[in-house]
């Protein structure tokens, strides 16, 4: 046997620790000769994950780096996807194949392994390259991942299991450092490395020990200021900004380090609230030394005085103050950079900047006077007065006792669905794009089911061409044991167009007892419906084939127009097809209830089992609406059948709803009842977790077209759907307020489930749940279904109980106002003052009380609250008192 049978032998056997020396005994041309032969089986274990293929890409790895003679061929092979995995590259084999070569070759291979990007990259290659870099003394390669797992290996310690030396002796006795730490400050997602304190010895953390160093000469700390400002200027994740600010700190830069500085101070005002607020104060640490020039303030305060944050709002007019008092001079340029606060959304704020102007016009003479009257025209009307008296002229003109209009968004219109879809290559097409979308929409699957059911009804085997592409891509492989039946599903009833499945064989439909090729063990009632649909279309697609589907909506929102459904039915009638029972139970769900007489009459007309039934359930007004009873109860208390990961341990209190259920439901002419899948939707809620919820925490995430089954059911729906909202609230659950206006725009009663539903809504965590929220409120509000005071009484209860902060509801409603819905928010917070003011106040509770005064100033509301008046009764001055007392001057007009 030759050295290159040798070689490529050990390498299939896997015996890696030889392939070293059976490397060295090869000369250049014997080297290149094995290439083809580790090539193809490189090619064989690809993708292998067996005992016996793991040793061998082992050896693969070591045997190519050391028989590619060009050191961009052995870079390619060493960085190989395939090889990154398994630590082979850390193997002390690879790093004395590679050490036995020239060192430029070396120098080469690890300068172009450095340099990979994304999944080129593997830690597994850092060992190989600092042995390298370290043994040959080339230029340390400062790149993103090299300097990421650089500064990570730093962490490790001494691998000892106690730390022996701090990271200030591991970074100062490594010859990396001085290359790498200014890369550090390049790499992004390092915050928590960053400010991870290993001991409490001095300099064993990051930014001590950068700003030891610095301080010993081993860095340059100039140029770490530098960095540090630049990327603290730069922005980023709240957790990088906070690493960065504190070795900023660690560093310690001197007044006139930082008056060097300036303007990346002036430029971090605009950045994350700590940085902004460590440069704030600097900022009016250099103005008091006067290390800095006056224009410094005013920049900064057309900057600071538009943020929403109001402490360093305060603090920036408190530096306005501070620097009037001590330089008269410089009085007129700061009063007219107050009046810009004159425009904060904050009351409070206004009236701060209004007392800084009010201290310092008498220093700033006339000539300043225009400008402050045109910044006074943003002041809230509570201080239109006391600005008219302190400029010597009416602000805001003549305010009519009418008091303004309530804005409001125009009442949403149903968007109709369209016609049926005309040919089998758009049934494809849109097939295609539903496939591809993350969210296909209500509009989007209802047209596709339709589509696939028509055009099977005229020629089904130009349809199963036409869909045969998008077959291809996505196949269809069942529903999975754990998930759901959703919209996606719809690719079962083309799979049956295309003889994929067979559905109304009974061997397939039944793959185990009792179970349905779309139904999961852990289907949700809502998934049961779809399963029933689909399963039902795509038996009949290739049986039957009936003409079309009466369940598909006539808008987006899944309401379906009584006209539409008695016209479907009667193409029913006139082919003598007989309607799928699932099609028609969903067809009546979503039926939409009219009094005209000529579609009345026209349902009378029909003969059909199917079409008498629609025709009685137009006259009785279909399923009645169910009432809700409020129930109090305390899910963190015994678990309430929630999952154990679930914070059950919280004592939390919530507002529920109880409903009776359907029962057997409305019955038919012939004792028709909906199927059971079809009454689980409207089954009996229990004042805690809904049943179905319990059972199916993991897949309970209510959708569009959960919405779409019952669209003239919203305030069911939101009983069933009601722990859910509360999530937003008290479980800090994101996303789970989104569907609050596609309820608000749905039919039915507006009743206590659904503005307890918009009531969680607005006290979420998350600021894009509380917009929704908004938009729930505002859509209500315009259909004239909002009842102000339940939803006030409500809140206040909410807010009194802990569920909703106060400072949630707060911006929630200050957005509500800001659309111009003053009469809305008022009516509102009217009824939900009571409770907020009973008892001890919360924090936040004087900003609610400001709010609600502007709402009711804006829309003349009058008529004494006694809690609004009890506490501005009250002695001191106090924000809560002062707001109270604000209010209840406007409310006595």
């Amino acid at each position: 046997m030759n050295g290159v049978e040798e070689l490529v032998t050990a390498v299939r056997e896997g015996r890696t620790p030889q392939l070293p020396a059976l490397v060295a005994a090869l000369g250049p041309a014997e080297r290149r000769a094995c290439l083809p032969a580790l090539r193809e089986l490189r090619k064989q274990v690809r993708g292998e994950w067996s005992k016996e293929a793991s040793a061998q890409s082992g050896a693969l790895l070591v045997a190519g780096a050391g028989c590619h003679a060009g050191p961009a061929g052995a870079a390619t092979w060493i960085g190989g996807r395939d090889f990154a995995g398994r630590s082979w590259a850390r193997h002390p084999a690879l790093a004395q194949v590679v050490a036995a070569q020239p060192a430029e070759w070396q120098v080469e291979v690890v300068t172009r392994l450095a340099a990979r990007r994304g999944s080129g990259w593997s830690w597994d290659l850092y060992p190989l390259i600092e042995q390298v870099v370290r043994r040959t003394g080339c230029p340390v390669p400062d790149t993103e991942a090299f300097t990421a797992e650089w500064l990570r290996r730093l962490a490790d310690g001494d691998g000892t299991r106690g730390r022996v030396r701090t990271l200030l002796e591991r970074m100062r006795e490594d010859a990396f450092t001085p290359v790498l730490v200014p890369r550090v400050f390049e790499l992004a997602d390092i915050g928590w490395q960053l400010e991870f304190r290993f001991t409490d010895r001095p300099g064993d953390c990051w930014p001590e020990a950068v700003a030891m160093l610095a301080a010993d000469g081993g860095l340059d700390r100039a140029d770490l200021i530098e960095r540090c400002l630049a990327r603290l200027v730069r922005g980023g994740k709240p957790g990088d900004q906070r690493a960065f600010l504190a070795v900023l700190a660690a560093l310690a830069p001197t007044p006139e380090e930082y008056a060097a500085r300036a303007r990346s101070l002036v430029a971090l005002l605009d950045g994350l609230s700590a940085a902004a607020g460590h440069a704030q104060r600097t900022l009016a640490e250099l103005d008091a030394a006067g290390l800095v020039g006056p224009e410094v303030l005013v920049e900064a305060s057309s900057v600071v005085l538009f943020r929403t944050e109001k402490k360093l709002v305060r603090a920036q007019l408190g530096w306005l103050d501070r620097t009037a008092k001590r330089s008269p001079e410089q009085a007129g340029p700061v009063v007219l950079a107050a009046a810009e606060a004159f425009g904060h959304p904050d009351s409070a704020v206004q009236e701060r900047a209004l007392n800084v102007v009010a201290r310092h016009l008498a220093a700033a003479g006339e000539a300043v006077l225009p400008e402050l009257r045109s910044a006074a025209e943003g002041l809230n009307p509570a201080h239109h007065a006391r600005a008219g008296k302190l400029l010597g002229a009416p602000v805001g003109g003549d305010e009519p006792d009418t008091g303004w209009s309530d804005l409001l968004p125009p009442a949403p219109l149903p968007v109709p669905l369209g016609g049926p879809i005309a040919t089998a290559a758009e049934v494809a097409e849109e097939l295609s794009a539903l496939m591809a979308a993350a969210q296909p929409d209500v509009a989007v699957f209802e047209r596709t089911l339709d589509g696939l059911v028509r055009h099977a009804h005229r020629d089904r085997a130009a349809l199963a061409e036409a869909l045969e592409p998008v077959l291809r891509v996505h196949r269809w492989s069942g529903v999975g044991r754990w998930h759901d039946c959703g919209p996606g599903d719809v690719l079962y009833v083309a799979a049956a167009v295309a003889g994929h499945v067979h559905p109304h064989e009974r061997g397939f439909v039944l793959r185990k007892k009792d179970r349905h090729p779309l139904r999961g063990e852990h289907n949700t009632p809502y998934g049961n419906v779809l399963a029933a649909r689909l399963g039902e279309a795509a038996e009949r697609v290739t049986a039957d084939r009936p003409p079309l589907l009466l369940a598909t909506p006539t808008d987006a929102t899944g309401a379906l127009a009584a006209a539409a459904l008695v016209e479907r039915l009667t193409v029913y009638e006139a082919a003598g097809s007989t309607p799928g029972q699932a099609d028609l139970h969903a067809a009546l769900l979503r039926l939409a209830p009219t009094t005209d007489e000529a579609v009345l009459a026209a349902a009378g007309r029909l003969a059909s089992p199917a079409g008498r039934w629609v025709a009685r359930w137009l006259r009785d007004g279909g399923v009645p609406g169910l009432p809700s009873v409020r129930a109090v109860f305390a899910p963190g208390r015994g678990g309430g059948g929630r999952p154990f990961w679930d914070r059950w341990w919280e004592e939390l209190t919530r507002v529920a709803v109880a409903q009776p259920g359907l029962g057997a439901g409305p019955e038919g002419p012939a004792g028709q009842r909906l199927g059971a899948e079809f009454r689980a939707l409207l089954d009996a809620t229990e004042p805690s977790v809904a049943r179905a919820r319990k059972q199916n925490e993991w897949l309970w995430r209510p959708t569009e077209h959960w919405a779409a089954m019952l669209p003239h059911h919203r305030e069911e729906q939101a009983a069933r759907w009601l722990d859910w909202f509360a999530d937003c609230a008290d479980r800090e659950r994101r996303g789970a307020a989104a569907l609050l206006p596609v309820l608000a725009e749905a039919g039915g009663r507006a009743g206590l489930a659904l503005h307890l539903a918009v009531a969680y809504g607005l006290g979420a965590r998350f600021p894009e749940d509380r917009t929704a929220a908004v938009d729930a409120l505002l859509v209500l509000a315009a259909r004239g279904d909002l009842d102000g005071a339940l939803l006030g009484r409500e809140l206040g209860e909410l807010v009194a109980c802990g569920t909703v902060k106060p400072n949630r509801l707060l911006a929630a409603l200050t957005t509500a106002a800001g659309t111009g819905a003053y009469a809305t928010v008022w009516s509102v917070l009217a009824p939900a003052l009571p409770a907020l003011l009973a008892g001890e106040s919360v924090r936040g509770t004087a900003d609610l009380v400001a709010v609600a005064a502007d709402a009711a100033r804006r829309c003349s509301a009058r008529g004494p609250i006694p809690e609004v008046s009890a506490v501005a009764a009250r002695a001191g001055s106090g924000r809560l008192v002062k707001e109270a007392r604000s209010l209840r001057d406007v409310l006595a007009g």
